[in-house]
């Protein structure tokens, strides 16, 4: 038998373009956003603040939204004359629904799910706490409230319209 040996990898996330997204915990809407960023965070065992600090920011300045139809539309791509990829959450003014998901760390073990290159959940509550003032006072400065999160280690209902649809992976130790 050969023995298949994973890759160390880093902070994980799903990043979609959505119209809307939500979360619920037992049946109760905790968060809601409208047009912008949903993304589920997988924390592994030996992330960083530097893996933080990555994802937070690439999460927020990434290029995912049309620009205006300019007028003329001469080197545009989009049917309304748009440049497809021209604007970041932040440059529209939308929110971000972030949700920890320890499960984007896991891995198949024969036929059962391996979670523990995910961070203890001790450790990735704080870890994800930070993560979210990261992203609140260091990169979308002076309008962290545009930024929502479900409740940490809780059953959640995740609700989305993916708008797009556009979804996107990032591991903060692939950096190209």
């Amino acid at each position: 038998r050969r023995s298949l040996r994973l890759a160390r990898t880093g902070m994980r996330a799903v990043v979609q373009r959505v119209k809307s997204a939500s979360v619920a915990v037992d049946g109760a809407v905790v968060s809601s956003i409208g047009p912008g960023l949903a993304v589920l965070v997988g924390i592994g065992g030996d992330d960083t603040e530097e893996d933080a600090e990555y994802v937070a920011g690439k999460c927020l300045r990434a290029r995912l939204f049309p620009g205006d139809p300019p007028e003329g539309a001469g080197d545009a791509k989009n049917r309304d004359g748009a440049k497809p990829w021209d604007r970041s959450v932040m440059d529209i003014d939308g929110e971000v629904l972030f949700v920890s998901q320890f499960t984007l760390h896991g891995y198949f073990k024969g036929n059962r799910p391996d979670f523990h290159r995910a961070m203890d959940p001790e450790r990735a509550k704080a870890f994800y706490r930070d993560f979210l003032a990261i992203a609140r006072e260091r990169v979308y400065a002076g309008k962290g409230t545009r930024i929502k999160d479900g409740i940490f280690g809780a059953k959640m209902d995740v609700a989305l319209v993916n708008d797009g649809p556009v979804t996107l992976l990032m591991d903060s130790r692939d950096r190209r």
